[in-house]
């Protein structure tokens, strides 16, 4: 970790809808995230942690409270500052893949480093084989999504996320549709953005055994942080237990 306050967050509420069919998903939630650590977001479902991370990723806005990352001011935000800021600085990861059936593996990759390479921020893209072979798929690089397990179409899904140099990598539930060993191969894939490239990533599930690998585990409840536990030795995805 760089020690560089990446996301700061506070008093986040979230409520949807109105009268009785009033649903309140976030409930001044506070939090800050630091440049390069690898946070899990614990919980059961409906406890908010889907919806902090779409308000953290831009895709939602909160109900009250704001959010900043880095020195930007994303509460408030025009449509079109928070495409910017999507495209240029997060990388998503989904529970499902989002591949496109026509396009090979290297070409699913390259059709989003394809969209950034004029990043104003002079990163460029990465070239999209290598991080193919990053998350252990330098073997498939001409293969369709259908000729791909789960696990493998996941971790195209990671790759093409990694390859623009995204600042950060949202995770919502990126083993929740797989097996346990395949599981373990994407939260390496995971591991190995975060050490060897230095991004950020914050993942979020409902499966307790992920959160030993984490620098920071953040837990929620009924939509507010209940609890925060500091790893001082995180474990390998392959020691996890689930």
């Amino acid at each position: 970790m760089s020690g560089e306050l990446l996301f700061r967050a506070r008093g986040l509420t979230k409520v949807y809808g109105t009268g009785t069919a009033q649903v309140v998903a976030l409930r001044a939630v506070d939090l800050d995230l630091m440049a390069g650590e690898f946070v899990v977001i614990l919980g059961p479902s409906g406890s908010g942690k889907s919806t902090l991370l779409n308000i953290l990723g831009g895709l939602d806005v909160p109900s009250a409270g704001d959010v900043t990352f880095r020195d930007h001011v994303l509460t408030g935000a025009s449509e079109n500052a928070l495409t910017q800021y999507r495209r240029e600085h997060v990388g998503f990861v989904f529970q499902f893949y989002n591949l496109i059936p026509g396009l090979t593996a290297l070409e699913n990759v390259q059709l989003v480093t394809d969209l950034t390479r004029n990043d104003p921020h002079e990163r460029g893209a990465e070239d999209p084989a290598e991080a193919l072979r990053l998350v252990g798929l330098g073997d498939r690089l001409d293969f369709f999504p259908a000729q791909l397990s789960g696990g493998e179409q996941q971790r195209v899904a990671i790759a093409r996320a990694v390859a623009k140099r995204p600042d950060v990598l949202l995770c919502d539930e990126p083993t929740g549709a797989l097996d346990f060993e395949t599981g373990i191969l994407v939260l390496e894939a995971l591991r190995r953005a975060n050490r060897e490239r230095g991004t950020s990533a914050v993942v979020i599930t409902h499966n307790v055994g992920i959160a030993a690998m984490a620098d920071r585990v953040l837990r929620m409840r009924s939509g507010a942080v209940i609890g925060t536990t500091v790893n001082a030795a995180p474990c390998e995805p392959a020691d996890l237990s689930w």
